[in-house]
């Protein structure tokens, strides 16, 4: 039987990841709040979902949040992403750890029934085994995975000492069409953009490049799959993810295969390089097949099509 979701709060809830959740919610008939930034306000909204405007350092904000809507269910999602993170070390401690402190302890305080956190492969860093085991210690090399592993740690804490119902999926690299321009990581995301506009693309790193990648839809529907599955069917605090290993010369024969005038080179980016490169091929995923059902339905040439479809 599902865990039944009725009032659900999406941090970050605007942005291209909490938008398409909330999407999926709504069909569901759950009642969606949506907190993010100022300038995400979109411009329509359902019946049955709420835009809230404001910042996730603001403590006073995020109590009135839970008090007023009184969610059963919080989908974490708001996060100062990599490259933004390593700009502003302090913003980056305080949007994404801090932040998430005062919201997880505002759960436990309202008895909010679960807590989906939203985490990332980057949280291993350095060199890692490849399948990366389940087990596999998290010892991050940047600001943004270090942020990602102490959000973990505290989730935990509050689940262990306070029976906060606590989840968090780690992802890979994720291909999708709304890709940040700014993310260099992003790039066969950006180099699928680049073709349907048919414009020359810059590889930033080699062609024999590869990592465990997932399609942007799969991601949408494993957090929502995930977050109503049976709390006593779960056997771990955090579930690996993968779907196909994907690499640089994969992304420019698909495209060719469309796009043969598609005209690219490469521009080895040094950090980018180096990061992917101790990036695994496979992330080790049977807990979360075994223990909720967790399946891809887009292997890399259906996520190929279905990029062309949506940025077309």
């Amino acid at each position: 039987m599902e865990n039944k979701i009725k009032t659900a709060l999406l941090t970050g809830g605007n942005g291209n990841l909490g938008r398409l959740v909330a999407a999926q919610l709504l069909e569901r008939g759950v009642q969606v709040i949506k907190f993010d930034i100022p300038g995400t306000e979109p411009e329509q909204t359902h019946a049955n979902e709420t835009i809230v405007i404001g910042d996730m350092r603001n403590k006073d904000t995020l109590h009135s949040l839970i008090t007023e809507y009184k969610p059963d269910t919080i989908y974490h999602l708001a996060s100062l992403l990599s490259g933004s993170s390593a700009a502003d070390h302090q913003a980056a401690w305080d949007i994404n750890a801090t932040g998430s402190f005062q919201l997880m302890q505002l759960a436990v305080d309202h008895k909010v029934n679960r807590f989906f956190f939203a985490s990332t492969n980057a949280s291993y860093g350095g060199k890692v085994d490849d399948p990366l085991p389940e087990e596999a210690e998290q010892w991050p090399e940047n600001i943004y995975g270090a942020t990602k592993v102490a959000v973990e740690r505290l989730g935990v804490f509050f689940k262990q000492t306070h029976g906060l119902d606590f989840r968090i999926l780690r992802f890979p690299l994720v291909i999708s069409p709304f890709a940040p321009p700014t993310a260099v990581t992003a790039f066969p995301s950006h180099a699928f953009r680049a073709a349907v506009n048919d414009e020359p693309f810059v590889f930033p790193v080699s062609a024999e490049t590869g990592m465990s990648t997932l399609f942007l839809e799969d991601v949408i529907s494993s957090i929502v799959d995930y977050t109503h599955a049976p709390k006593d069917k779960l056997t771990r605090h955090a579930y690996n993810l993968h779907a196909y290993h994907l690499t640089t010369q994969m992304v420019i024969d698909e495209i060719l295969k469309k796009y043969p005038n598609f005209k690219y080179s490469f521009e080895i980016n040094g950090t980018v390089q180096s990061l992917i490169d101790n990036w695994p091929n496979v992330l080790i995923d049977k807990s979360a097949q075994n223990d909720w059902g967790w399946q891809p339905k887009f292997n890399f040439s259906q996520s190929a099509s279905r990029m062309f479809e949506l940025i077309g």
